[in-house]
């Protein structure tokens, strides 16, 4: 039998179409199945208080791989962006520093717990960045994960290993209590995107300082990345500010901030890290100075301790 016409509806002729409401947009269908799609491109942002701005310039910079090719767009940091950071974690270090030292301990704990989750993640981020091999790249994540959790360990011990209980020459007793020193400005090593940015950030947030960290310019994604477990876990807002952009421009603005009280300058080479030097001298700022670093190796006390005050505290005895 032929097919039988579907009736018009009432007032309408056949044929027709029904039209849609004023405003409404029509019906997207779904793509078929097995389908090209275009991949979600990740925005690398800055890590400022807790949050992810963008530059307040507006600014982004390409990062390219070893072969030249262009990875991502990161953003490009300013002055202004500087001193917020400064900002975040100046109002973030009266918290960090009065927590439990224990506390401290396991917050940065939960940190490696993320970054053990997320390692194939910075492994292919490190390949694509530093050029390793994949086994070279997974041998580096996880250094800078045991290297995490070495630090992590230190908090309730720091004090015990630099402090003292002085002998003195009278009915007193005379302690040397070991202090942070505050806000923290450290310039990330150019030769190791995540390791190196690891050794230098941790030992700085271990005994109560909150930091600026400039990452590595030419590899700035896996420290992004970094941020972004940062945001995830029991750290604080401010207690960490990471910043993309080139050192050059921003490194200046920290050495001279007036609220800033020590800065690493591991990334720093040649003049620059000689004017970075003489600009924190202005408020004598400690300045822990360039040198050739193997973050392979067990590392030392020295980065903490060069973030410490030593205070010293007097009581009678007997009271």
């Amino acid at each position: 039998m032929p097919d039988r016409a579907r009736p018009a509806a009432a007032g309408r002729p056949a044929g027709a179409t029904r039209a849609r409401p004023a405003g409404s947009k029509p019906a997207r269908r779904a793509p078929a199945p097995g389908g090209a799609r275009i991949d979600v491109r990740k925005t690398y942002k800055l890590f400022i208080g807790g949050a992810f701005p963008r530059s307040e310039s507006g600014r982004s910079y390409p990062v390219t791989g070893p072969d030249g090719s262009v990875l991502a767009h990161a953003a490009q940091a300013s002055r202004k962006d500087a001193r917020d950071a400064v900002v975040a974690a100046r109002k973030a270090q009266p918290g960090w520093a009065g927590a439990t030292a224990y506390n401290r301990g396991q917050v940065l704990y939960r940190v490696a717990e993320l970054l053990q989750g997320r390692s194939a993640q910075f492994a292919h981020e490190v390949v694509r960045n530093d050029g390793l091999s994949p086994a070279e790249a997974e041998r580096t994540v996880a250094a800078a994960i045991d290297r995490w959790v070495w630090y992590a360990g230190w908090p309730d011990k720091v004090a015990q290993v630099t402090g003292a209980a002085n002998p003195v020459a009278g009915p007193y007793f005379n302690f040397s209590l070991p202090e942070p020193t505050g806000v923290v400005a450290v310039i990330a090593p150019q030769a190791s995107s995540l390791l190196g940015f690891v050794s230098v950030v941790a030992p700085a947030a271990v005994s109560g300082n909150t930091v600026v960290a400039v990452a590595t310019e030419r590899s700035p994604l896996p420290a992004v990345s970094l941020s972004e477990v940062l945001a995830t876990s029991d750290v604080p807002g401010g207690v960490i500010n990471v910043l993309t952009g080139r050192t050059a421009e921003i490194a200046p603005w920290l050495a001279s901030h007036m609220d800033v009280n020590a800065i690493d300058l591991c990334g720093a080479t040649g003049p620059l890290a000689d004017d970075l030097a003489a600009a924190a001298a202005e408020n004598l700022k400690r300045v822990v100075k360039p040198g050739d670093e193997d973050w392979t190796l067990t590392p030392s006390l020295d980065r903490m301790r060069a973030y410490l005050e030593t205070k010293t505290v007097w009581h009678p005895a007997g009271t």
